[in-house]
């Protein structure tokens, strides 16, 4: 899987298409990530021990991830990924500035 969490990614479809947020989860069997909040949806829940005061609640609900595109920090543009192999390691880099994606960037 080519985007993993902490990563900033553009919403490409849906109700949020546009929007920008960082990835939470990352559910690799089914393909699917959260996004901080991003495709809110609304849940009406009775009182219980999990929620107590029950009502109607915001819960973050996974989005597919064909439907969104990566956001390279360094030249803060949607890219893809080149996969590079070096040292038995696997690092991402960015095909457009062609930067990795894996280094943390600070000053921004």
């Amino acid at each position: 899987m080519k985007i993993k969490k902490n990563d900033i990614v553009l919403i490409i479809t849906g109700k949020d298409k546009g929007k920008t947020g960082t990835v939470e989860k990352v559910f690799v069997k089914e393909k699917r990530l959260i996004i901080s909040g991003k495709n809110i949806y609304k849940k009406n829940a009775k009182i219980s021990r999990k929620y107590p005061k029950g009502g109607i609640i915001d819960l973050p609900m996974p989005i597919n991830i064909s439907n969104v595109s990566l956001i390279c920090q360094a030249c803060n543009k949607k890219t893809k990924v080149i996969a590079d192999r070096k040292d038995k390691k696997v690092q991402r880099i960015c095909h457009k500035c062609q930067e990795s994606l894996d280094k943390k960037i600070e000053n921004k």
